[in-house]
């Protein structure tokens, strides 16, 4: 028996990456999946390998009609909607000194407002059906500021406390909404051209768990918050996975030999890795939201 037998999930950005593994670990689980995704030839592939447990559909996470028909394909093809997985993001590096507005935009129209869209036309569907759970991808630059992501900073932070304002409003609805906060994961989004040349080993050999993450350990916990396991907690929470905070050996004590504090220097990226934040997988983190 599967943690998510006779579930129905959407997920969006689901053609690669992330996306992929979340669909083919809720598929293996009992669901059954609409993939979509703009990358209709890669999601389409995706869709025929899991057979008839999963459905693609073209899905522009920054159109309302495109969610709408999202939300109407898993009725019509399954009966009802019991999931939404907020996957769909976007990556674009830049300082907010030069940065283009348009490139500023286009990534939170992806991260931020495709996920406001998919809450909003996915809600209805969730109420009609008793309850069920909603989960936002956001990220460990949900927490902290990262030099060179302004953008990405900006649109995850912003899913963090939608996040946080959707589990208040609907937990009297029976709907679960929590946010998950990778580090870094190996995935398309991080091969870019920006990326070409920069020392991995330097980024995350000197973590705690020294490697990036994998998308089938973000999948994990898709499947867990996306089932009947997931505690009803007196207030909603939130859920981060592969922690990217960055970490240097600390002294042994955090104050002096005369007793006063130890001041603590800010942690600078090595000249290695100025172009891309630190991050790592393994830790994992849970923070009230009310």
């Amino acid at each position: 028996m599967g943690k998510l037998d006779g579930k129905v999930a959407i997920i969006s950005g689901a053609a690669r990456g992330q996306g992929e593994a979340e669909a083919r670990a809720f598929v293996a689980e009992g669901a059954r999946v609409v993939l979509g995704d703009v990358l209709d030839a890669e999601g389409e592939r995706v869709a025929a390998s899991l057979g008839d447990a999963a459905t693609y559909v073209h899905l522009d996470v920054t159109q309302p009609a495109d969610w709408e028909r999202a939300v109407k394909t898993a009725g019509s093809e399954y009966g009802k909607l019991d999931v939404l997985i907020n996957n769909a993001g976007i990556l674009r590096l830049g300082f907010i000194e030069s940065q283009p507005l348009e490139e500023y935009l286009a990534v939170v129209n992806v991260n931020q407002v495709g996920c406001f869209l998919g809450m909003q036309a996915a809600i209805p569907a969730l109420k009609a059906n008793g309850g069920g759970s909603i989960v936002n991808t956001s990220s460990t630059s949900g927490f902290i500021g990262v030099a060179g992501l302004a953008a990405y900073t900006a649109s995850k932070f912003a899913v963090r406390g939608m996040t946080k304002v959707a589990a208040i409003e609907l937990g009297h609805h029976n709907i679960r909404v929590n946010s998950v906060h990778p580090g870094g994961i190996d995935t398309a989004m991080v091969a870019q051209d920006e990326f070409e040349g920069v020392d991995s080993d330097a980024i995350y050999g000197a973590q705690p768990i020294p490697r990036v993450g994998r998308p089938e350990e973000v999948a994990k916990l898709m499947v867990f918050l996306a089932s009947d396991d997931t505690p009803t907690a007196p207030a909603p929470s939130s859920c981060a996975t592969a922690g990217s905070w960055r970490a240097r050996r600390s002294p042994d004590s955090t104050t002096t030999d005369d007793g006063t504090p130890r001041r603590q220097r800010p942690v600078e990226p090595s000249t290695s890795c100025r172009r891309i934040p630190k991050v790592s997988a393994g830790s994992s983190h849970i923070e009230p939201t009310a």
